[in-house]
């Protein structure tokens, strides 16, 4: 073994090319960065939303949320004087609007 042996090999020489493709490693970066920056469900568990933030999850209006939570009509927590929404509030939440088919009902 010579120590030419141990160079990269060139794109033009005989040990093949080594070019890297570009757009390969803008995807591997891509979905790298996807992961690390996507919650854990541990961490979402733990996490207490905004009015506004369980809004969007719920699809509703910021003043929906705020109304229901008014009138107690919806699950909800304090955090010192600000109501706030855990992720188990939303499952609830979503739960109450649940409408079940008659079980009598014609199959369409």
């Amino acid at each position: 073994m010579i120590r030419n042996d141990l160079d990269p090999p060139t794109a033009a020489g005989a040990g093949g090319t080594t070019e890297i493709d570009t757009t390969l490693i803008l995807r591997l970066t891509s979905a790298v960065e996807q992961l690390t920056s996507m919650q854990t469900m541990a961490s979402l568990e733990l996490r207490c939303f905004t009015p506004e933030e369980a809004a969007a999850i719920l699809g509703k209006t910021e003043n929906w949320v705020a109304e229901n939570i008014r009138a107690r009509r919806i699950p909800f927590t304090y955090v010192g004087r600000t109501p706030r929404l855990t992720a188990d509030h939303i499952r609830q939440i979503q739960a109450q609007g649940e409408v079940l088919p008659h079980r009598y009902a014609n199959a369409a």
